[in-house]
């Protein structure tokens, strides 16, 4: 079966800097079909094996690391449907490791957080999902509302509670991350204790019930470091499936060398850096990698993106 090419809407690409690296797609989800008998129409159905531990297997390309797909004749039973590209149907099962796939070599079974990163927009986007979806039927067997085992619909979207008959969907958690600078030339990073040694990132945390995203950045920025920030502007999202977070990313003002007084329970320490530091000498390695929103917001913010 011949693979499409990668493509990306609205001629943007992952190097533009303005779009997340895990927030590439290049499939069209087919929603529609999912509520049909056979959501491939019949086609030949490409398919990733997610293992536990949210690795799939890699083999090496003279051009990068690829994924393996499994092409089989029908939609196997147990895979959820993700989606199709160029007339090719795409779905995701969860398996074991294996050292091949239907034949075909497998050179390592890889994590999404290393794979993000260099693999094309339509390997990228489909791989997010599946692992988003699978991670949501592992953690929802049962029903919330009778306790009673689901049964699976809609080619993996929609769990049914055969008691009341309840569709029951996939969810997905809110969570702000906010880049908090004083319009000076300085930004606010911390770390936690379970990070790698001398890691610095923004800050981040949960949306709470009947909390705008707005509130959340306020309250979470004066949670962790004790500073009231002000011209709250968002700058665009990104997928987190570990397990199912959805990461908003939002910029936010403070008073220009405000005093930070931390949280000992979310931060384990917070300073003020100025852009000068981090893009002088070793600077860069001390952020996260670029798999993560956090860092497409702090290069954003580097090449003076949010000056204004």
């Amino acid at each position: 079966m011949r693979r499409p090419s990668s493509a990306w809407p609205d001629g943007a690409t992952p190097s533009s800097g303005s779009v997340p690296v895990l927030s590439r797609v290049a499939h069209d989800r087919a929603h529609l079909a999912r509520a049909l008998p056979d959501p491939t129409g019949g086609r030949p159905v490409l398919v990733l094996t997610v293992d536990i531990q949210r690795t799939v297997p890699v083999r090496e390309a003279s051009d990068g690391p690829q994924l393996v797909w499994d092409e089989q004749p029908a939609l196997p039973l147990g895979a959820v449907f993700l989606g199709e590209a160029d007339g090719v149907p795409y779905a995701a099962v969860r398996g074991e490791r294996s050292l091949t796939v239907n034949g075909q070599p497998v050179d390592s079974w890889a994590h999404l957080r290393d794979l993000g990163t260099v693999l094309g927009d339509l390997d990228a986007g489909l791989l997010v999902q599946a692992i988003g979806i699978l991670e949501w039927h592992e953690r929802n067997r049962f029903s919330p509302l009778t306790g009673a085992p689901t049964t699976i619909e809609r080619a993996g979207w929609v769990q049914r509670d055969p008691t009341t008959g309840t569709d029951i969907f996939p969810r997905t958690d809110p969570a702000v991350i906010m880049l908090v600078h004083d319009g000076a030339g300085n930004v606010v990073l911390g770390r936690q204790a379970i990070w790698p040694p001398g890691r610095y990132s923004v800050l981040a945390g949960f949306v709470e019930p009947g909390e705008s995203l707005e509130a959340a950045v306020a309250r979470e920025v004066a949670e962790e470091v004790g500073l009231e920030v002000t011209d709250v502007r968002y700058v665009g999202s990104q997928p987190w499936p570990f397990p199912q977070s959805l990461m908003l990313g939002f910029v936010a003002r403070a008073e220009q060398g405000g005093e930070l007084v931390l949280d000992p329970t979310e931060i384990e320490e917070a300073h003020w850096f100025s852009r000068d530091q981090l893009l002088a000498g070793d600077g860069l390695s001390a952020l996260p990698p670029a798999v993560s929103i956090a860092r497409n917001i702090i290069d954003r913010w580097l090449a003076g993106e949010f000056d204004d």
